[in-house]
This record gives C-alpha cells, sequence and structure tokens, in this order.
C-alpha cells in the first residue's frame, strides 16, 4: 500500500484554502490591471545557465538543478524576475517599452520549511521594463499599496531603502546587515566581526540619507518610511529597494521588490532599466488568516438543485440547466436514492445559500421550493421568482 503523503515543502490545497487563494489572486489581477499591467507566464524549467549567478551563492545552492532526458543541464524556476529578463531579451522588439507585466506562478526553492517559507510556492510579481524614471517607482510602490488596501489590510509599513548605499561593501557584511531586524544589531555586529569586517559599516549604513529620487517616493504615503538599513539579499538589484511589513503579523515582510537596471542587460546586451516587486504569496494568505481578511462565505456554487426522486430526476435536471443558462452556477445532487436530508447536509457542508426542491406539488404546479440555508426561510416560487431571489 502506497502512502499517500507530500514532500516536504510540498503541498495539497483542498477546495476552503484553494478558493481563498483563488479570492487573493483575483483581487490581485484586477489591481494589476487597473494600473495598465498585462499578464505573462514562463516556463517552470528553464537552462540552469540562465538562472545561475543571478540570486547570490545562496540562491544558486538552494536552486533545483538536474539533468535532464536529454542531458540539458535544467533548473526550476527560483523566481519570475530573471525570466522576466529572458523574456524581455529575447521579444524586446515585440513588446511595448515600458513593458508593464504581472506574473502569478510558481517557484521552487530547496531550502529549510518554516513559518511561511516552502519549498513549492507561489510568488506574485508586477515590474515595470524600460523606464528610469522615478515615476515608475513610485507607480510600482503604490500598485503594492493599493493591492493590500483592497485585500483589506490597513496596518502595514514600506520601508524603501537605496542599495546604492552599499556601494563598495562586500557581498557578506551586505547579507549580514540585511539580517538587522530578524536578529538584531548585537548579533549582526558579532556576525560582521566574525567575517573579519569592520562594524563601522553598520553605523554609516545607519546614518545615511535619502537621496532626491527616494525623497520624491517617500511622500506617497504615510505608510512610507526610509530604512537604509535593508538590503535585499539579491545580487541584481542596483538603486531604489522596499520592503513591507504588517502590523500584526510576525512572520516577516510579505513584499519586497526594488530596482533592477543591469540584469536584463546581461540577456541584451544593452542596459535596459527595470523596477518590480514580488508578494509572497503564503505570507500574504497567512496574514489573511491572522487578521481574518477573508470573507465569510467563498463558495462558488449558489444553488444546489436536490433530486427527489428517480421519477422526477428529468424535471431536477432540466432546471439546473435553465439556472446554469442564465449564469447561476448550479449543482445537482448526483445520488437520486439520496434522501432529502441527507441533500441538504451536503449543501450545508459545502455552504452553498440555497437549496431547491422539486417534489410532487413543485412538479404539478410548475413551482420550486427554495430554502435559504442560512435562515432557514422556506418559500414555494415560480422559476421567474427564484431568478430575482439568486440574483440579488
Amino acid at each position: 500500500m502506497i502512502n499517500p503523503q507530500t514532500l516536504k515543502g510540498f503541498r495539497d490545497f483542498l477546495p476552503l484554502e484553494a478558493k481563498k487563494r483563488q479570492f487573493v489572486i483575483d483581487t490581485l489581477k484586477k489591481v494589476f490591471e487597473s494600473y495598465g499591467f498585462e499578464p505573462l507566464e514562463t516556463p517552470a524549467l528553464e537552462y540552469q545557465e540562465i538562472l545561475l549567478g543571478k540570486y547570490g551563492e545562496e540562491g544558486d545552492k538552494l536552486m533545483y538543478k538536474f539533468e535532464d532526458n536529454g542531458k540539458r543541464k535544467v533548473a526550476l524556476r527560483y523566481d519570475q524576475t530573471v525570466p522576466l529578463a529572458r523574456v524581455v531579451a529575447r521579444y524586446q522588439n515585440e513588446i511595448p517599452i515600458p513593458f508593464k507585466r504581472y506574473q502569478i506562478q510558481n517557484v521552487w526553492r530547496a531550502e529549510n520549511t518554516q513559518k511561511g517559507r516552502y519549498r513549492e510556492f507561489t510568488q506574485c510579481d508586477a515590474d515595470i521594463i524600460g523606464s528610469s524614471s522615478p515615476l515608475s517607482d513610485a507607480e510600482i510602490i503604490s500598485v503594492a499599496a493599493k493591492s493590500l488596501e483592497k485585500l483589506g489590510f490597513k496596518n502595514y509599513k514600506i520601508r524603501v531603502g537605496d542599495r546604492k548605499i552599499f556601494d563598495g561593501i562586500p557581498t557578506e557584511a551586505i547579507i549580514v546587515i540585511d539580517k538587522l531586524k530578524k536578529i538584531g544589531e548585537e548579533k549582526v555586529i558579532i556576525e560582521l566581526k566574525a567575517k573579519n569586517i569592520d562594524e563601522k559599516i553598520l553605523d554609516r549604513i545607519k546614518n545615511s540619507k535619502p537621496s532626491a529620487d527616494i525623497e520624491s517616493i517617500l511622500k506617497i504615503s504615510n505608510n512610507v518610511i526610509f530604512d537604509p538599513t535593508i538590503a535585499r539579499g539579491l545580487n541584481y538589484y542596483t538603486d531604489m529597494i522596499f520592503e513591507i511589513e504588517v502590523e500584526g503579523y510576525s512572520a516577516g515582510s510579505i513584499c519586497g521588490g526594488g530596482r533592477y537596471d543591469n540584469l536584463i542587460g546581461m540577456f541584451a546586451g544593452r542596459e535596459i532599466p527595470a523596477v518590480g516587486f514580488a508578494f509572497g504569496f503564503d505570507r500574504l494568505m497567512e496574514a489573511m488568516e491572522e487578521l481574518k481578511l477573508f470573507p465569510a462565505n467563498l463558495t462558488t456554487t449558489q444553488a444546489l438543485v436536490t433530486v427527489f426522486s428517480s421519477e422526477l430526476k428529468e424535471k431536477s435536471m432540466e432546471t439546473a440547466f435553465l439556472l446554469r443558462e442564465k449564469d447561476i452556477n448550479t449543482e445537482i445532487y448526483l445520488d437520486e436514492a439520496a434522501k432529502i436530508e441527507k441533500q441538504l447536509k451536503y449543501a450545508d457542508k459545502k455552504q452553498i445559500p440555497f437549496v431547491i426542491i422539486i417534489g410532487p406539488d413543485e412538479a404539478k404546479n410548475n413551482t420550486l421550493t427554495v430554502k435559504n440555508l442560512s435562515t432557514r426561510e422556506q418559500k414555494t416560487l415560480s422559476f421567474p421568482e427564484l431568478l430575482d431571489l439568486l440574483k440579488k
């Protein structure tokens, strides 16, 4: 007998959880598209040479790499920014510039699992390619903030930094300083000393002032603050960087991004400016759960048509067909021998709001009995009256 388990860090999503995920994705898509961003999808597998060396030493270690059946060295998508750079380089003569795209797909990282971190997870990215204007930076932060507001978040902080502050500082030092908020100043200093790095670097970073471009971004909202100590671990950032933290959610930032003007040039042979961000989708989901931001009922089915008996099943099938023709999401119970009580319990378990019963009297009078499962109210209606009720 096979043990029906999943690999560590990989998950199944049963319908209730899947509907919550779809609610968030649909909300994000509407916000992205309201700003003029268009969808993009890329393959799960890329050539290793496309991905390696773009994320730093740690990223290369965590990448799922292997040789396929054709002896090609390939890797699973680690993020969506490097594949985007490849797409822009390859199709630069076919896409509009500035290119505003969003992408919602899975990525894979072979890291230790913890709260909010998995080995397969969804990222939601939005990027603007081909514009070096601070307006693009402001637009990116604005769409991230609007996304959170549409999902119901009220108390959050957008911590904006500047990667140029770290120019000339060893990569090892940047990685340690980026942990400041997580492990505290004392432990950061200990780590710097252990790597033979002058601890005065930390004071220099902490006392840095925002540039004129960063100053303009800080005016977007009271939720935006300057934090010179954030570095973002990925190697490809060049200028403005940011992270978003939600008050009441302790697992860390739920969004991060910034400007990366040199990455696409590695593929295109010329500098193409770019700025963007990614939501940590699972952290976003966890934060919404903890703050109780999901709607009470996310059911996609509006009505269950019961089957009273085998003699009346055709009437039930006809009713379900007519409701679907009127764009009412309708389910019909699939066991004609089941008692009505069992069918009602099924609808209740699936949180279907209305149950339609067609017994001998209803069939004779060409009516339908409708039960509201939340109020337990029951009415006998004509089909047009039923439509009015379900479309409210």
